[in-house]
C-alpha cells in the first residue's frame, strides 16, 4: 500500500527569505541574494573553471584575503534601492537645476573675479576628470563585489560621481560662454595631464583602477582614495570658492557632499561587518596603511595650489584621518 507524499505549502516569501519570520522589506526582496555568478566559487558565472573569465572572478573575488563572511548577510544601512535613488537624487538634480537658472538670470558668472576665473580651468574644471575615475572604480567593484547587497551601493556610489562629473561640465560650459577664453573646455586635458597640482590624485587613481582584489579595491577606494579627493575638492576648493566670491561652487558642493556622507556610511558598515572576522582586521588596516601615504601626497600636492588657502592641506588630511578613526581598526 502506497501513501500520497504531503503536498508542499506554497512560501509565502522568497525561500532564501523565509526564516526570518517576518514579512521581507522591500530592499530585502529587491537587493538580496540576487547574484548567480558568485554562488560558485570553482565556477563563476556557471562556465568552466579554466576560462580566463572564471579565473579573474577566482582569484580577485574568491581568492581574496578579506574572508569567512556570508557577505550576502551584508546590509546597505539605509537600505536604499533603485526607485528611492531615484527619487532621492531626482529631488537633489531639481534643487541643482533651480540654481543653476536662478544664477543665470542674475548674469552671475559676469559678475566673478577675473583672477578666480582664470583659477578654474586649472583646479575646478578638470575635476570631470578626477570625478570619472572614481566613477570607473566603483563600476569594477560593482562587478567583482561578492554579494548583491554591496554591489547596489557601489552602483549607487558610480551614479554619485556621474552626478560630479555633470554638473562640472555644465559650469564649464556656462563658464566659456561668458570667458571665451579663459580656457574652460580646452585646457582641463592637459592640466589633468600635466599640472602638478592634479598628478598626485592621477597617481593615486591610476593605482586604484588597478587594484583589482575586490577587498583592496573596496579599500584603497572608498577608505582612502575617494575621501581624500571629497576632501579637497568637495570641502577645501568649496570653501576657497566661496572666499573668492564663488558661493555657486559651495553651493553645488554642499549638494554632493551628502552623497559623499551616504558612500561613508554603508562603507564604514561594511568594515564593521568583515572585521567581526578578527583576521580581517588586520588585512583591511594593512591595506590602508599601504594607500594611505599616495592620498596624502595627492591632497598636499592639490591643495598647496589652491589661492589662499593656507590650511587646506591639513584641514582635508585631518578630516580623513578621523574618518579612519571613526571605523575603529585599533
Amino acid at each position: 500500500m502506497s501513501t500520497k507524499p504531503e503536498p508542499l505549502k506554497p512560501l509565502r516569501t522568497w525561500s532564501h527569505l523565509a526564516g526570518r519570520r517576518r514579512r521581507p522589506s522591500e530592499y530585502e526582496i529587491v537587493s538580496t541574494n540576487l547574484m548567480y555568478d558568485a554562488k560558485n566559487a570553482e565556477s563563476p558565472f556557471e562556465l568552466g573553471p579554466n576560462i580566463p573569465l572564471s579565473k579573474w572572478f577566482k582569484k580577485y573575488r574568491h581568492g581574496s584575503p578579506l574572508t569567512g563572511r556570508d557577505w550576502e548577510e551584508f546590509r546597505d544601512p539605509a537600505e536604499l534601492t533603485y526607485r528611492a535613488y531615484n527619487i532621492l537624487q531626482d529631488g537633489q538634480e531639481t534643487y541643482i537645476e533651480g540654481l543653476f537658472d536662478q544664477h543665470n538670470e542674475l548674469r552671475y558668472d559676469a559678475g566673478l573675479d577675473t583672477a578666480w576665473v582664470d583659477v578654474l580651468p586649472r583646479l575646478y574644471t578638470p575635476a570631470r576628470y578626477a570625478f570619472h575615475t572614481v566613477q570607473m572604480a566603483s563600476h569594477y567593484l560593482v562587478q567583482i563585489v561578492p554579494s548583491s547587497t554591496i554591489r547596489n551601493c557601489a552602483t549607487y556610489q558610480a551614479a554619485d560621481a556621474l552626478r560630479c562629473v555633470s554638473h562640472i561640465a555644465y559650469r564649464t560650459a556656462e563658464v566659456k560662454k561668458t570667458y571665451p577664453d579663459s580656457g574652460c573646455g580646452t585646457a582641463e586635458c592637459a592640466a589633468w595631464e600635466n599640472d602638478a597640482a592634479w598628478q598626485g590624485f592621477r597617481a593615486l587613481m591610476e593605482k586604484v583602477l588597478i587594484a583589482y582584489d575586490w577587498g583592496e579595491s573596496f579599500v584603497a577606494l572608498n577608505l582612502v582614495a575617494k575621501p581624500a579627493m571629497d576632501e579637497a575638492l568637495l570641502r577645501q576648493l568649496a570653501a576657497t570658492g566661496r572666499r573668492q566670491g564663488d558661493s555657486l561652487l559651495g553651493l553645488i558642493a554642499d549638494t554632493e557632499y551628502r552623497d559623499v556622507q551616504r558612500s561613508r556610511t554603508w562603507s564604514a558598515a561594511l568594515v564593521r561587518f568583515a572585521i567581526e572576522r578578527p583576521e580581517n582586521l588586520a588585512v583591511v588596516r594593512g591595506w590602508i596603511e599601504k594607500w594611505l601615504p599616495v592620498a596624502e601626497q595627492a591632497i598636499d600636492a592639490y591643495c598647496r595650489a589652491l589661492p589662499d588657502s593656507p590650511e587646506a592641506t591639513t584641514t582635508a588630511t585631518q578630516a580623513v584621518h578621523d574618518f579612519l578613526r571613526s571605523l575603529d581598526l585599533n
